[in-house]
């Protein structure tokens, strides 16, 4: 592995760290993942990432275990940027579509589904 770089924006961020686990089904694994490579990936749900003021998002997996990483500006507020997507082009028909791999309540909303974790260690 030759590991992943990073990026920068120029300004300081914050950063966020959620998890989430999929239904543990290797098929149901692979197609979500297909669902979030370039080739499938929704323009509208993209988009909406970027305008409601997040910068960076990755999302990484082992087994059915999901990390998203987010990187935002040091004014960007999380619930109302959450309450602003929610409310973006084709966000909502993506959170129904998402919920057939996703190991929660298929009403849930995406910040509902995704965990915040909190930091306990960093290299001082």
């Amino acid at each position: 592995m030759e590991g992943y770089k990073t990026k920068e924006y120029g300004q300081p961020v914050k950063r966020y760290v959620q998890t989430m686990e999929l239904k543990d089904s290797p098929e149901l694994i692979k197609r979500y993942c297909e669902a979030h490579d370039k080739e499938h990936a929704w323009k509208e749900i993209l988009d909406g990432i970027r305008e409601v003021g997040i910068l960076e998002m990755e999302i990484y997996i082992l087994g059915n275990r999901l990390v998203m990483i987010v990187d935002a500006p040091l004014d960007f507020e999380w619930d109302s940027a959450m309450k602003r997507l929610a409310t973006l082009p084709r966000q909502q028909e993506w959170e129904e579509y998402v919920a057939t791999f996703q190991d929660c309540d298929a009403s849930a909303s995406s910040d509902e589904k995704w965990q915040m974790m909190s930091r306990m260690f960093y290299l001082y």
